[in-house]
């Protein structure tokens, strides 16, 4: 059972971790003329190089982030393949913020940048990429469910 897992979610970092640098290099190609509508007034595409982590900050630490970033995805890969977690959605959260951010750490060791191109219009928020969204959503699931199970854990305790 832990083989087969450990396999399926190996598979599904890896095709993240692709999509993400597909959809990058298709930017990078296809976007340095300037920003494409998705969505009318919702979302478009526009090429952006961030040196920086989230909103530019700390930008041009390139190798600051290279070393974080080896560190913290060989330590989640560990505790995922070392069958610590207690639970499959903390489980794949990690698993799913770990492919986000070997993402971001492929671009910030060739190019000493990440490539950004997803941009929101409805809402002022950065330029973000695929990698960015898993991360996000990894972390949040990762959150959720501990709160989820910090609640189920009281409730079986007697704590109301």
């Amino acid at each position: 059972m832990h083989k087969k897992k450990h396999i399926s979610c190996a598979v599904m970092i890896v095709l993240i971790v692709a999509f993400d640098q597909i959809t990058k290099y298709l930017a990078k190609t296809h976007l340095q003329n300037g920003a494409v509508t998705f969505i009318k007034n919702f979302v478009q595409f526009r090429y952006a190089e961030n040196t920086g982590m989230a909103f530019s900050m700390l930008s041009g630490a390139r190798w600051i982030f290279v070393v974080l970033t080896i560190a913290i995805c060989g330590a989640g890969l560990w505790y995922l393949f070392s069958d610590r977690c207690p639970s499959l959605w903390h489980y794949w959260s990690i698993g799913v913020v770990i492919a986000g951010g070997i993402g971001n750490l492929i671009d910030r060791a060739l190019y000493g940048y990440v490539v950004d191109f997803i941009e929101p219009l409805f809402v002022n928020f950065a330029i973000f990429n695929i990698a960015d969204s898993a991360v996000t959503l990894g972390a949040t699931v990762f959150i959720v469910n501990l709160v989820v199970e910090l609640f189920k854990s009281d409730k079986k305790n007697g704590k109301d």
